[in-house]
């Protein structure tokens, strides 16, 4: 049983060429954004484009919770009544944020320094991921947290009263914790200050400043330093969503490895720090064009036209690229399945924290589909079997991972024998049109 209602396994065979257009949703990370800093301005914010996926549709009923008027207009086509920065409501019941880690710990942050109590939960996936990594920087604003062993959900956050700014330097690298101690920031007095030492996604940054907050970034000895002065009045916006790079990046690999294909890709965010997974195929020898670059609602992108690639080879991903493409390894270790040689992926230690052990479960599903796979703690190292190489013909486990499931329906396009996963009722939590986007480019996924 999935944490989304009764499981649902797929197949998916070996297939002709793809072809056609493939337009894939919004951006996850901008749609979850876009709703909360909607929810904490004052006025009306506009969005289009908007991720309807399970993830983002939880972040939305949550911001109802919380008091703000969210309205859905049509397809992607929402709007936001806000209610001001330390405006929330306490909710009257306990907020449910199924399986989105970025809902949970980003709502964390945004209630933290405000004096109100909270109880959190999720599906069976998000009740075992870390909370701590968040609710320990947002204590030192002066909020408390009540949790299961490990500081796990369900959990219980006290806002605080009387917040106090923080200077918080990241002990990993991670946006969303990042984007946790800024929202926290924004209600609390004075200037509170965030320090990576390597960049991360920046939507957070992006939009504060789209929205009006007083924000700065300097590059010093200590890495990336973030400062953000508390209590301002965020402005309405007009909210343009890009297409998801993490989403594009399905359609994209399948068609490097099924021969014969040639897609085009439009409308994908190519903002810097999310495009690792697309330098990294460069890299390979992937045949990818990126056409038409501009930009959209303050994030630049491009149309990607991709080509089958019976060339790519295997290479070393630098470790440092990690923090932008970390929800893409699942994939790339699909496409290195096809590459000649051995693709290595060092540095990839946060893929066991997230949805899943993401580094486990590719490489015991790799293996069962009769690829050769080496792992530790921190690395994960594929032996490409080059194109067409993949034997395929396994059952793959999921573990309620909506990218490991999506990664091995791709891989069962282009192995000799069809790939099945055992439950992929998690793609909606993403990219609910996943089954038939890929369909309509000529894949033959079939449930069951």
């Amino acid at each position: 049983m999935s944490g989304h209602g009764e499981a649902q396994p797929m197949t998916s065979a070996k297939c002709g060429p793809l072809r056609g257009t493939a337009a894939v949703p919004g951006d996850k990370s901008i749609s979850h954004r876009a709703l909360l800093f909607g929810a904490m301005a004052v006025g009306e914010t506009k969005i289009t484009g908007l991720l309807e996926g399970q993830d983002v549709l939880d972040t939305a009923r949550a911001m109802r919770a919380f008091g703000a008027e969210v309205v859905q207009h049509g397809a992607g086509d929402w709007s936001v009544h806000g209610v001001g920065v330390g405006g929330f409501r306490e909710p009257a019941d306990v907020i449910d944020c199924g399986n989105s880690g970025t809902g949970v710990r980003l709502i964390m942050g945004c209630m933290a320094t405000t004096a109100m109590t909270v109880t959190f939960t999720g599906d069976a996936s998000l009740r075992k991921r870390p909370m701590a990594r968040v609710t320990d920087p947002l204590s030192l604003f002066g909020a408390q947290s009540y949790g299961r062993k490990g500081g796990r959900l369900p959990m219980t956050v006290v806002g605080a009263a009387n917040p106090v700014p923080v200077r918080y330097a990241l002990p990993v690298a991670s946006a969303q914790v990042k984007s946790a101690v800024l929202l926290a920031g924004l209600n609390a007095p004075g200037q509170t200050v965030v320090i990576e030492r390597e960049p991360t996604r920046d939507h957070s940054e992006r939009m504060l400043l789209g929205f009006g907050a007083e924000l700065s970034v300097e590059h010093s000895a200590e890495g990336h330093v973030i400062t953000l002065t508390g209590q301002p009045e965020l402005r309405p916006q007009t909210v343009a969503v890009p297409r998801d790079p993490s989403s594009a990046a399905f359609p994209t690999c399948a068609a490097l490895i099924v021969e014969g294909s040639d897609i085009l890709v439009p409308g994908v965010s190519q903002n810097l720090t999310r495009n690792g997974l697309y330098l990294t195929l460069a890299e390979m020898g992937a045949q990818i064009e990126f056409l038409n670059p501009r930009t959209e609602g303050g994030e630049p992108v491009a149309d990607l036209r991709v080509r089958f690639s019976d060339t790519m080879q295997g290479i070393e991903v630098p470790p440092e690229r990690a923090p932008s493409m970390i929800d893409e390894y699942p994939i790339l270790s699909v496409v290195a399945a096809f590459a000649t040689g051995r693709t290595v992926m060092r540095g990839v230690k946060e893929l066991r924290v997230k949805e899943s052990d993401r580094i486990d479960a590719m490489a015991r599903g790799l293996e069962a589909c009769g690829v050769t796979i080496e792992e530790d703690e921190d690395t994960l190292i594929v032996h490409g079997m080059g194109a067409g190489g993949m034997p395929g013909g396994a059952v793959c486990a999921t573990h309620l991972d909506h990218r490991i499931a999506m990664s091995f329906l791709i891989a069962g396009m282009a192995a000799r024998a069809a790939v099945s996963v055992d439950d992929a009722s998690p793609i909606v939590t993403s990219f609910p049109i996943f089954e038939d986007l890929m369909n309509g480019l000529g894949g033959a996924i079939r449930r069951g």
